[in-house]
Formats: C-alpha cells, sequence, structure tokens
C-alpha cells in the first residue's frame, strides 16, 4: 500500500488519516537521518519491521511517498 507522507521537524508524532501520514521527527536532515527516523516512527506506529517499509519518491524532500509491504 502506498501512502503519502508530510514531514515536520522539531515535533514527535504519527497521525494517519485514510492514505495520508503525518509524522513528526526530531531528528536533522542530514545524511538520511531524517529518512531512516521517518521509516523508524511509522513502523513502530504500524506495529511491523522497518524493513517492510521504503521511500518510493521525495528522499529529499519534506512529501514523500512510501510504500509498505504487507
Amino acid at each position: 500500500m502506498f501512502y503519502r507522507v508530510s514531514v515536520s521537524f522539531h515535533k514527535d508524532y504519527v497521525k494517519i488519516t485514510n492514505d495520508i501520514i503525518e509524522v513528526g521527527i526530531m531528528e536533522k536532515p542530514v545524511k538520511g537521518k531524517a529518512n531512516t527516523a521517518i521509516i523508524k516512527q511509522i513502523a513502530k506506529h504500524l506495529g511491523i519491521s522497518k524493513s517492510k517499509i521504503r521511500i518510493v519518491a521525495g528522499e529529499k524532500s519534506q512529501d514523500k511517498i512510501i510504500e509498505v509491504l504487507q
């Protein structure tokens, strides 16, 4: 399943509405650390492994598309 992800910084939350995920992270967007934190946060919220989530588009943007494998 594909989700659109909107990222906020300096906050710590996950909100899922239909196919849109709003996620807040505390990591700075340096050398992929923010993307790793996003995947970790979403995986924890959904109760699945981090390896089941991948960023399909928007790796260098605050608006991303992720795929969650079942």
